[in-house]
């Protein structure tokens, strides 16, 4: 299985709403990004460690850390229901647990521990890199059930017929898998 070293690049907040954020992720290039969204706690939380990782020093996540024995990687394996699937393994993959994709990154922030994608999959979810762009696109495939209904009333009301036939096909294509 071929696979890409994930990076972070940046955390924004969703404009237009108080409890959301994007994680922007890069390939070590930086030549492509992935961007994966976030409720606002984790926001937080990851800012913390950024402008301030002394004072976080004793904080759960970082205790957790210190009593890992083991050297571990987190691998990006897929999407189910708008969510990325992921896994911290050690290194032989004999133990392994599925965690979110937002504590995927955290703990790459926190840790040595790599961030991997499926080429594939990356390819797949992934755009150009520009560090200086003014906002970030985010995958209607990333985004849960609810968020899609949310965004589909949205788009109707604002007479956004393309965008609404685009988030309507994607939460009919969902409810066919659940069947």
């Amino acid at each position: 299985m071929n696979r890409i070293r994930l990076r972070f690049e940046s955390i924004q907040q969703v404009a237009g709403s108080e409890e959301l954020a994007v994680i922007l992720l890069t390939d070590e290039e930086r030549a492509n990004a992935l961007s994966v969204v976030c409720d606002d706690p984790m926001k937080r939380q990851m800012l913390m460690r950024l402008q301030r990782p002394k004072a976080c020093r004793n904080m759960l996540p970082e205790a957790l850390l210190q009593m890992m024995t083991e050297t571990c990687e987190m691998m990006v394996y897929g999407i189910h229901d708008g969510q990325y699937q992921v896994v911290l393994a050690n290194k032989s993959f004999e133990r392994n647990v599925r965690i979110r994709m937002s504590d995927a990154v955290l703990l790459s922030i926190i840790s040595q521990y790599p961030l991997y994608i499926e080429q594939t999959l990356f390819q797949r979810q992934c755009v150009p890199f520009d560090e200086h762009a003014t906002g970030i696109a985010i995958p209607i495939n990333t985004m849960d059930s609810i968020r899609l209904d949310e965004a589909l009333r949205k788009a109707v009301d604002e007479e956004n017929y393309k965008l609404a036939s685009l988030l309507r096909d994607e939460l009919k294509r969902r409810k066919s898998t659940e069947e």
